[in-house]
């Protein structure tokens, strides 16, 4: 990987059907849909949970209609990295629907849709949006200045404002769960998980660890809960946040974090931050060149 010119800053290489009404696309959309090759589409579908498999990983999910391609009906998907136990019966689900192999229906990046606590994540995106303009030139967060506020949405799908933490101090970081570079973004949860044992070993108090996606469109809470709960990370006080994509672009912006898209990876670059009880940002390290003792040392 090359640097960033910065040497404070480096790159990050982000990285049987059950079918309860026929599958047949919707007559008026027989040519689209014939055009499409199954193992290459990928659809947005909304639907609610009407029945769930746990031994399978398997969704009953009645759909509503795909336009030019399915009629609304009910039937079975796999799910792909989510963790299964957040799902349960009635809820309502936006996903992208695949076909990786003839016969399974794939669901990514699902959401749990819940109208209330949508309006107000949108409506807290909306203001940070408004206060990343009104700063200009100036978006970027020195330390020494307060950290911005923010409501994300947490690896259980709750609501998360940042002024949960006050009168907390929060160490704060950017990640992303398909990274593939052990160096990076898994190394950076590493040290973060060791952080958390140390705190707690040393009887350190009110002390929040938060790691942010900045890949909210794949990065749902059922995905953020199966990447903590595979690394038997304590949710006790270690918060996994996603949420609008507005939001997450104006936080990078803020905290003056680099995230480039790519073809199922990033370039991005790496920041840990500390923030006092009055949400003051108070340390900040570039990279991933740290220890967890540095930030032992600052704690204490």
């Amino acid at each position: 990987m090359t640097p960033f010119p910065s040497p404070r800053i480096g790159w990050l290489l982000l990285p049987v059907l059950l079918v309860l009404s026929a599958c047949k696309p919707s007559s008026p959309a027989k040519s689209e849909a014939a055009a499409i090759d199954p193992a290459k589409a990928a659809f947005d579908i909304k639907g609610e949970i009407v029945g769930l498999t746990p031994a399978n990983r398997t969704l009953l999910v009645h759909h509503e209609e795909i336009p030019n391609y399915m009629p609304a009906m009910t039937m079975e998907f796999t799910i792909g990295s989510a963790d299964f136990s957040v799902f349960k019966e009635g809820q309502r689900i936006s996903a992208r629907m695949t076909q990786p192999e003839p016969g399974t229906f794939l669901l990514e990046r699902i959401r749990i849709l819940d109208s209330e606590k949508d309006r107000i994540a949108a409506a807290a995106a909306a203001e940070l949006r408004q206060e990343t303009l009104i700063r200009g030139k100036s978006v970027h967060r020195e330390v020494g200045e307060d950290a911005p506020r923010f409501t994300l949405y947490n690896q259980d799908g709750n609501l998360v404002s940042f002024e949960k933490f006050r009168g907390r101090r929060v160490v704060l970081n950017f990640i992303f769960t398909r990274c593939p570079v052990a160096t990076m973004c898994p190394a950076a949860t590493a040290k973060m998980a060791t952080l958390q044992r140390l705190v707690r070993e040393q009887g350190i108090k009110d002390v929040e660890l938060v790691s942010i996606t900045l890949d909210p469109v794949n990065d749902t809470p059922p995905v953020l809960k199966a990447y903590a709960t595979t690394r038997g990370i304590d949710s006790s006080n270690f918060s996994f946040l996603t949420g609008p994509e507005s939001a997450i672009r104006d936080l990078l912006l803020q905290f003056s974090v680099l995230a480039e898209p790519d073809e199922n990876i990033f370039k991005h670059t790496l920041a840990t931050l500390l923030i006092d009880r009055d949400g003051r940002i108070i340390h900040r390290i570039d990279g991933s060149q740290w220890s967890p003792d540095e930030l032992i040392a600052r704690l204490r």
